[in-house]
């Protein structure tokens, strides 16, 4: 029985001093090569990386983001213009790699795309992106329309993010190109970044 208490108080002193650590950085120019350890404060149990890649013509930009989460979940969308990937962990440090090469790897799908005019675009789903998304949302009075690839994690959540940030609706489904090719007459970009913002920091 004392060996017992002994080897339970042991464990709680060493436990007691130890807190959960993620790297965390703010790479806007497309490297964390300055990272640094962060000790997450209380209930925050997982590690998070996300990154999003803006391609418009031949110019590229890339912001990678780490940090401590409460919870979260692996999500990733290809909406044409944007491509964003967000990526969990829970153990210590254990978010040191940018995202998961295999996340680009193309799965078979494809989803029609907005380019601001038109919704007859095509984008080229990978890794995770096993559904299609569309997602409306006013600005300024104006009708915005949003489509391309998203991973389940991301259709799974379109039940809580109706009427946040000024997205009215949000439909996924799943089959090649199963997401309309409307015309659209509006700019996407502030509907883009509602929707970004909720699956990253939601």
């Amino acid at each position: 029985m004392d060996l017992q208490i002994s080897v339970f108080l042991l464990f709680s002193l060493f436990t007691a001093g130890h807190s959960f650590s993620c790297y965390e950085c703010n790479g806007v120019m497309d490297s964390c090569a300055g990272q640094t350890v962060k000790t997450c404060p209380s209930g925050s149990s997982h590690c998070v990386t996300s990154t999003a890649v803006v391609q418009v013509g031949d110019i590229r930009s890339k912001a990678t983001i780490k940090d401590c989460a409460p919870a979260c979940q692996s999500v990733s969308m290809n909406i044409g213009i944007l491509k964003t990937t967000a990526s969990c962990c829970n153990t210590d440090l254990c978010n040191l790699q940018d995202a998961d090469p295999s996340s680009n790897v193309p799965n078979g799908n494809k989803c029609f795309s907005c380019n601001g005019q038109s919704c007859s675009n095509i984008v080229t789903c990978s890794g995770i992106e096993d559904h299609c998304v569309k997602a409306t949302g006013a600005f300024g009075g104006q009708s915005t329309v949003v489509k391309g690839c998203a991973s389940k994690s991301i259709c799974d959540a379109t039940t809580s993010v109706h009427n946040v940030h000024n997205v009215q609706d949000v439909s996924c489904c799943k089959g090649n190109l199963c997401n309309g090719a409307q015309s659209v007459s509006q700019s996407f970009l502030f509907l883009c970044c509602s929707l970004l913002s909720y699956f990253l920091l939601h």
